[in-house]
């Protein structure tokens, strides 16, 4: 055990990503000595594999309050409030000079990949005395490191969602990888020739199959011979379509428009209640085969399907982490997607997040496990409370405050199933007039509209994209019909 006093040591964040470099701006603000270390070879390593995809949050909801500060009093101009960076502007733009500042740029440390972490001397199991003894760090050089607290805000990019529609892979899924890209490639950039004359199939129903819906779309008008089906577990397609004109983020709302557009055109073929169970090989090709007896040959799979959180790093901690969502428990009823979407999730901090591992903390999209609602806005307010309390500011860190995008999206009514489900619909269609008209258009202004007086559930639009599926009809996989019920996507 070390005979330093944890006090003494660090507090190590680990990733350099928006939220990770929003708790290092809100540690360097308060003078809090600290540590961040970033797998990738830069700030915002993961964001820069979908740099080419742009966010649908504009500029004035996607930077840290504290690191504005720190960037301004640098002489940094902020991008236009109103504009929608890509993934690569973000970082470019944001990311990047927020990294190279020198309250933060000596204290990040890159292609330090952390591999697991426990506490100095002492295992799981172990009580007396575990509060003041550091945290300790391994990395995948095998070099240890020792912390007072961690602030994990990792992601879960590294991470994706399975194919199969069960949870686990599909049959064949990993021995015909090869075969299958995981959300957001590069359709018009650098996979183009992957995908350029071939026949694709997206599986998934949130954004990131969207995004590649459309690019795929395109890339079909350019180069000959180039296919694309889309397949969901839905019985149809209107949850992904979203709320139109009535979403306050109008790119948001105008990626749906477009997409049901391609779908009416023929350009994108679509398979409602497809619930993929095998992928088998088929001479060059391979086919996926649905639960409910469907098939489709094709030569590219890209399953866009979510992601979720690998808590595998920190075994040895003591988390107490939901059954359901595995984030940490407190949290989870606030984010319960079966409850709320991006929009509606409640002001949450340090006491929502904390585990009975002290000092141990999960921020940004790792903290709402496999919650798919997850906002960037979400992740500063996190990282401002989780630092003011390891600070000693508990006042500050108990008086959590969020200013979302609410939209007509977030905060439809949900209809499950069968022939209420359509566009006009609770499902998706636009929200009441005096829901949606609350949105102001300030940076400082958020949302003003009141609490709804009941639940709300909608469409999820975290940053991966996810959407989480409603509740199907169970089939017998031996006899199934090809059909399953549900206003969710895959």
């Amino acid at each position: 055990m070390s005979s330093i006093p944890a006090a003494t040591h660090p507090v190590v964040v680990i990733g350099a990503g928006p939220v990770g470099l929003a708790a290092a701006a809100n540690l360097a603000e308060r003078g809090q000595d600290f540590l961040v270390l970033e797998a990738g070879p830069a700030a915002g390593a993961s964001i820069s594999q979908w740099g080419h995809v742009k966010l649908f949050s504009p500029w004035r909801f996607d930077i840290d309050p504290a690191a504005r500060r720190l960037l301004e009093a640098d002489g940094w101009t902020a991008p236009d409030p109103a504009g929608l960076p890509t993934g690569a502007e973000l970082v470019e733009n944001y990311l990047a000079p927020l990294a190279k500042l020198p309250a933060l740029a000596p204290y990040i440390r890159y292609d330090a990949q952390v591999t697991a972490i426990s506490r100095l001397g002492i295992d799981r199991v172990r009580t007396a005395g575990r509060e003041n003894t550091p945290f300790l760090i391994r990395l995948a050089t095998g070099e240890e490191i020792t912390a007072r607290a961690i602030v994990d805000a990792s992601g879960t990019w590294r991470t994706p969602n399975v194919l199969g529609a069960s949870g686990l892979p599909a049959h064949g899924e990993h021995e015909l990888g090869a075969f299958i890209d995981h959300a957001l490639p590069d359709v018009l950039g650098a996979d183009r020739e992957q995908y350029a004359g071939q026949h694709t199939l997206v599986a998934g129903a949130g954004h990131s199959a969207a995004n590649t819906l459309l690019a795929l779309a395109q890339l079909a008008e350019e180069e000959p011979g180039t296919r694309v089906t889309w397949a969901i577990r839905a019985s149809n397609a209107s949850r992904s379509y979203g709320g139109g004109d009535a979403d306050a983020l109008p790119a948001r709302g105008a990626l749906g428009t477009r997409l049901r557009n391609l779908v009416t055109e023929g350009k994108v073929e679509l398979l409602t209640g497809f619930s993929t169970r095998a992928v088998r090989k088929a001479g060059t090709q391979v086919t996926v085969e649905s639960a409910g007896g469907q098939a489709v040959t094709v030569d590219k799979v890209v399953s866009a399907t979510g992601f979720r959180p690998d808590h595998s790093i920190a075994t040895e901690l003591r988390l107490d982490l939901d059954s359901v969502m595995g984030s940490a428990r407190e949290l989870a009823p606030l984010i319960d997607p079966n409850e709320h979407s991006c929009g509606t999730v409640p002001p949450h901090g340090e006491a929502e997040l904390s585990h009975p591992e002290p000092g141990y903390y999960a921020i940004g999209v790792k903290s709402y496990g496999r919650a798919p609602t997850f906002l960037m806005a979400t992740g500063y307010e996190q990282a401002r409370s989780v630092v003011a309390a390891l600070a000693g500011d508990w006042e500050a860190a108990r008086n959590v405050e969020l200013d979302l995008p609410e939209t007509g999206v977030c905060s439809t009514n949900l209809v499950y199933g069968g022939e209420e489900d359509t566009a006009d619909s609770g499902c998706c269609g636009p929200a009441p007039a005096e829901q949606a008209a609350g949105c102001g258009t300030e940076a400082s202004s958020g949302c003003g509209t009141p609490a709804p007086a009941e639940p709300k559930r909608g469409l999820a639009t975290g940053i991966s994209g996810g959407l989480l599926a409603a509740p199907i009809n169970l089939i017998d996989v031996s006899t199934a019909p090809a059909s399953s019920s549900g206003c969710c996507g895959s």
